[in-house]
């Protein structure tokens, strides 16, 4: 790879953005590009940690299990579908009414949450050209607005688990 330098933060900003699709907004892409930030130093990191990899996976999976128990009934959660071998829950996307509400009450108890993907795709500035307008896939935009990424990672607790599906629930009333 190359570097590039330059002390113009306008050609700066706009030599940096190819490398995230044109992002200058999180998930918003004004172009289409690349994404590639690995590099040779954390490749030796990643395959280190390979090793780990199916433990991590197992973690996840137990993680969502336990997700998928005490969420029942409240909010869409993912559901491994007969066909799938496994599933590594790399997110844990749960489908949440008042969606961005719910993230707030969770923000302010200290869980962390993410968006993938607030945008979709058929609405980005990159994919302009082909024309397609709001209310063009309609499952897709109300997705976007629904969707909701909760913990996942392996060394979540099951105690933590259930602190963030108890607040979820207390959200919720119970229910849905």
């Amino acid at each position: 790879g190359g570097m590039l330098t330059t002390n113009d933060e306008v050609l700066a900003r706009n030599l940096r953005a190819p490398r995230v699709h044109g992002s200058f907004e999180k998930y918003v892409h004004q172009w289409p590009g690349m994404n590639s930030r690995l590099d040779a130093l954390q490749a030796v990191v990643l395959n280190v940690k390979l090793d780990h990899l199916d433990s991590w996976n197992h973690a996840r999976q137990r993680n969502a299990a336990l997700y998928r128990e005490l969420l029942d009934g409240v909010v869409t959660v993912p559901v491994p579908l007969p066909h799938q071998s496994c599933h590594v829950y790399n997110q844990f996307v749960i489908r949440a009414p008042h969606r961005d509400q719910l993230r707030a009450f969770l923000a302010d108890s200290g869980v962390g949450t993410e968006i993938y993907y607030p945008l979709p795709l058929h609405l980005q500035p990159a994919l302009a050209s082909y024309g397609y307008q709001a209310g063009d896939f309609p499952v897709s935009e109300q997705l976007a607005q629904d969707v909701l990424a909760l913990p996942i990672f392996a060394e979540l607790t099951q105690d933590e688990i259930a602190a963030v599906a108890g607040l979820i629930r207390e959200f919720y009333g119970g229910s849905v």
